[in-house]
């Protein structure tokens, strides 16, 4: 059987400006290493940023739904918070109702988002720490339609069995219900049975990209929370390809540990960048 590569973005009417931007695949699980602090930045800006994320800290440690808005900060500030910040592991796009860009920090559910203008200028900036925004299954579920049955083909073997499957577990899902997961990697399944699969709900409005263990590429479909999640190896070959009915897939979640983790973590990085 050859690979089958559902796009991370759909197939029409994205300019390529909203495409995920796949990074060179790590050769291990990423680990967290604290950001570079610059030494030369101005006292002023300097403090400006530890009250931020000073106050995100204290947010976080009574809830799990901290958000701070750094819309109205001046560019010098904004900057060293993203120096300050790093990237992480999972980057996001939203395509409905609105463009938003998400991407979490190197402290594991502390994430970015900006929401952009047709132009694609920046319109809001938010720092938000959560499991995963709540925009993520808010567009997902935006974007779902309702399914029609594929025409069988010449070919088709597994694949009407597994949509009916679907179907009926997107029907009858609750939020917060836990995962039901079709391995197709262990089915078989003929290029004809995936295209048909595809054209029955194809992909939806958001784009998820998680780099923890090698690439994890994530796609919501017009199903309602029915999800593709497709693991890459190192040469960018397909090793398992799996369709979820749930609100987000784990994979593309911060953990409670991490959370935790990183409120501890960003104490210590605010202590560091306080010395400067």
């Amino acid at each position: 059987m050859r690979d089958f590569h559902i796009p991370v973005v759909g197939i029409d009417s994205q300019s390529e400006a909203e495409e995920v931007r796949y990074l060179p695949l790590p050769g291990e699980m990423t680990t967290f290493a604290m950001p570079v602090v610059n030494l030369v930045a101005d006292p002023e800006i300097l403090e400006a940023v530890c009250t931020v994320l000073e106050n995100l800290r204290s947010a976080m440690l009574t809830k799990r739904d901290a958000k701070i808005d750094l819309t109205r900060l001046t560019p010098d500030v904004v900057e060293l918070i993203n120096q300050s910040l790093g990237q992480g592991e999972v980057s996001v796009i939203v395509r409905n109702p609105s463009n938003l860009h998400i991407q979490e920090t190197v402290f594991a559910g502390i994430w970015r988002i900006q929401k952009m203008s047709t132009q694609s200028v920046v319109s809001s900036d938010m720092l938000h720490a959560c499991a995963i925004p709540a925009e993520v299954q808010k567009s997902a579920l935006s974007g779902t339609t309702v399914v029609s049955v594929p025409p069988m083909r010449q070919g088709i073997m597994n694949a009407p069995a597994v949509l009916n499957e679907l179907l009926e577990r997107s029907k009858k899902y609750q939020e917060g219900n836990a995962a039901h997961i079709i391995n197709l990697s262990l089915l078989p399944m003929s290029p004809e049975d995936l295209a048909y699969l595809y054209d029955a709900f194809g992909t939806g409005t958001v784009s998820i990209l998680s780099r923890g263990y090698g690439n994890c590429r994530i796609t919501s479909t017009r199903l309602a929370n029915v999800w593709w999640v497709q693991y890459f190896n190192s040469t960018d070959q397909i090793i398992l390809n799996t369709l979820e009915v749930v609100d987000v897939p784990e994979v593309a979640l911060a953990a409670d540990e991490d959370f935790l983790e990183s409120v501890v973590r960003l104490g210590e990085w605010l202590s560091v960048m306080r010395e400067q």
